[in-house]
């Protein structure tokens, strides 16, 4: 990450994150997914930062039920995804898949993840190695599928997945200790995820976040976007499944987990 850019978690509701992307020179903010504005305003008075723009990923209120009470006391502009504009209809700008957008000097690439929604969009700082996914993909998961099918988001999820290693993760919501659960209950001798779930559960009894996560490590132990691995098709007994089948599978496992 850039020297002059730095990325502050906001916890909203009951477990969401918004996102506030703030650049130190100019002292300049964009905030990611506000589904919560007195958190996000008063972030931003404390930290003395100008808002310039809300960005965010889906239209799920979540993630976007505080937007014109911090646009009309910051008089920001909206940017969302095209493929949403008719369920959030205050959008000033609505982007597309491999849309670029500058945040300062800093280069963006819109990319298009649909699964969870169908116009949901993640938003890759590809210069700084900072991805802000929504409710795509989660530490140790990825989101429910409400409207898309299996084949939307294993595709999703593989995009994302084909970015540089040293990614850092930033997503919707702070799932990854019951996430952790669920992987180990399905991918049990995975000392990566045992691990990985061992500093989950530290940061969690100190009362700190799990996010950021980095890509390079999620690839190692989060199962859905391992569901390609022949490991899989023993592991669940589907002998003659394909990566989408066991993904379906996975999904299937996790909606039901207790």
């Amino acid at each position: 990450m850039s020297q002059d850019l730095e990325v502050h978690l906001i916890p909203i509701l009951s477990d969401n994150y918004a996102y506030c992307v703030h650049l130190k020179e100019s002292n300049l903010g964009l905030v990611i997914d506000p589904g919560e504005a007195a958190p996000v305003l008063d972030f931003l008075e404390k930290h003395s930062i100008r808002l310039t723009h809300i960005w965010l990923t889906h239209f799920h209120s979540d993630h976007i039920e505080g937007v014109l009470e911090i646009q009309k006391a910051t008089q920001c502009q909206i940017v969302g995804p095209a493929k949403e504009a008719d369920r959030i209809p205050y959008l000033d700008s609505k982007v597309s898949d491999l849309d670029l957008l500058n945040f300062g000097s800093h280069k963006v690439k819109v990319i298009e993840v649909p699964g969870h929604t169908l116009g949901h969009i993640a938003y890759w700082f590809y210069k700084d190695d900072l991805l802000f996914c929504g409710d795509t993909l989660f530490s140790l998961g990825c989101g429910f599928l409400f409207e898309g099918t299996p084949k939307d988001m294993w595709g999703s999820l593989l995009k994302l997945r084909d970015l540089p290693p040293d990614t850092l993760i930033y997503c919707g919501h702070e799932y990854t200790e019951q996430n952790a659960a669920f992987a180990l209950s399905v991918d049990p001798d995975n000392q990566d995820l045992i691990e990985f779930a061992k500093q989950v559960s530290l940061k969690r009894s100190q009362g700190n976040p799990t996010l950021p996560s980095v890509l390079k490590d999620e690839i190692m132990a989060n199962p859905f976007l391992r569901a390609d691995l022949p490991y899989w098709k023993k592991q669940l007994n589907s002998p003659e499944a394909t990566p989408t089948e066991i993904f379906q599978i996975l999904r299937e496992l996790k909606n039901e987990f207790k």
